[in-house]
């Protein structure tokens, strides 16, 4: 059947509401075990079309394109997407011919039908049920980022770094791996180096922005309007909205936007975040943009000598899940090639000798993502060397310093590698998690060296 309108389209589609897979499926697709599977029942079974890796929209003549996606709920009482959405294959000698108007992205993808089941741990996929029907156009602010991001994309494979693009470069449209493994190579048109095959996708963190929105009727609320988005970056935005207040003190700050001066209190970084980005009193993960493009707020404080005050303090470490993950799907690696942290500066004037109760001063922000050398050099060393010291058993060895008896451990320290390092963060020595070996130590975290901070500042 020809469907000429997306209300057609939809229409069908909802036909598989409140019905499993298993029901759908109508040639016992999910027998034959194919990855992928999901998608092609519906495919096969609902709208009876041939499977096909066509570079046009599922269903041309109504311009839609046909995505089964899923979403997980968290412990926490909030939803996710279960993972980013995956679009096209990008093929570099071709797509840098084309502008974001005529690219095979836009072509293929500018109506998207998501047909979404909810994800259910030890369930059969056959079980999975048909929750809700999208059909999603980007919005007028969207659609600026994602053009931005296309042509972040694009400029990277003309300047001969197909190679080297990373799902970090970009904020909502990604480039993301796509291939039975890391030899699926392609040639890309301005290098010799074989470039891993990428697709376009959709972020997990848009897709969950998408869910919140559709399934919890979460509001989201946005700092930056389509009109500027025409006009400047999403950097380009952070840094106007930041601008205006550079050189104020934190009191003078919080005075200027009607905020309560408690600098201890957990909240009141990020509510001060808030208010300089004008949408004051709202989360910042209800920012539509940082929920969007997985931006996470990190505040850095400078001493006079233009060094970080503290090394950057990342997740706890689950060290069962760092020893039976592989590198490549680790949660350390995915992190870092999926976030964007907002790191907003300020600094110390006077040293503590000179004023003990010294004031701060914002200094400015700095939009960033971890480059992909760097993830898979120094910050796999890191990982690696966590995964042999337990593996070989961990030293661990309490000193006395002082009064107080301090546990010592072979875990890298920040003289490993200059980036990053190990080390507790926890309420106190009595705060203990168990190894994989039965041994208990002080729960342990990530943190990025204030050196390596200091050149992230610098450059």
């Amino acid at each position: 059947m020809i469907y000429y309108t997306a209300d057609e389209v939809l229409e069908k589609a909802n036909e598989a509401i409140g019905k499993t897979f298993g029901e759908i499926d109508k040639t016992n697709r999910l027998k034959k075990g194919n990855k992928g599977g999901l998608g092609q029942v519906i495919e096969e079974s609902l709208f009876e079309y041939k499977v096909n890796s066509d570079a046009r929209a599922d269903f041309e003549e109504a311009g839609v394109e046909l995505k089964v996606t899923a979403f997980k709920r968290n412990k926490n009482g909030t939803i996710s997407a279960k993972e980013r959405l995956v679009l096209n294959i990008i093929n570099y000698m071709e797509e840098v011919k084309t502008t974001f108007e005529t690219s095979s992205f836009w072509k293929k993808n500018e109506t998207i039908l998501l047909m979404i089941y909810e994800w259910l741990p030890n369930t059969n996929q056959k079980d999975f049920y048909i929750y809700k029907n999208i059909l999603h156009r980007f919005s007028e602010a969207d659609l600026e980022i994602i053009k931005k991001d296309w042509e972040t994309i694009i400029n990277k494979i003309r300047a001969g770094k197909a190679h080297e693009l990373s799902e970090g470069d970009t904020n909502y449209l990604g480039a993301c791996p796509k291939g039975a493994n890391k030899s699926s190579l392609r040639k890309q048109p301005y290098s010799d180096i074989l470039a891993m095959q990428r697709a376009f996708s959709l972020k997990s963190s848009y897709m969950t922005a998408i869910m919140r929105k559709y399934i919890l009727q979460e509001d989201l609320v946005g700092f930056a309007a389509a009109h500027e988005l025409k006009e400047k970056s999403l950097e380009e935005l952070l840094e106007n909205r930041f601008s205006p207040y550079t050189g104020m003190t934190v009191k003078e700050l919080a005075k200027r936007l009607n905020i309560e001066f408690k600098p201890k209190a957990k909240h009141f970084n990020a509510n001060l975040v808030s208010a300089l980005l004008g949408v004051k009193g709202t989360r910042l993960d209800s920012i539509e943009e940082f929920a969007k493009a997985n931006i996470q707020f990190k505040t850095v404080r400078l001493e006079p000598s233009g060094k970080p005050q503290e090394s950057m303090s990342f997740e706890q470490i689950d060290f069962h899940q760092w020893t039976t993950e592989t590198w490549e799907d680790s949660f350390i690696r995915h992190k870092f090639l999926e976030t964007k942290f907002l790191f907003v500066v300020f600094e110390y004037k006077e040293t503590k000798k000179q004023n003990p109760n010294r004031d701060l001063y914002l200094k400015g922000i700095k939009l960033w993502n971890m480059p992909l050398q760097t993830i898979d050099k120094e910050i796999r060393q890191v990982w690696d060397e966590v995964n042999k010291v337990i593996k070989e058993g961990i030293q661990i060895e309490c000193k006395k310093n002082g009064t107080k008896y301090v546990e010592h451990n072979n875990l890298p320290k920040s003289n490993f590698n200059g980036v990053a390092h190990i080390r507790p963060k926890a309420r106190d020595g009595q705060d203990k998690v168990e190894l994989p070996t039965g041994e208990r130590i002080t729960k342990q975290c990530f943190w990025l060296n204030n050196t390596f901070i200091a050149e992230i500042l610098t450059h």
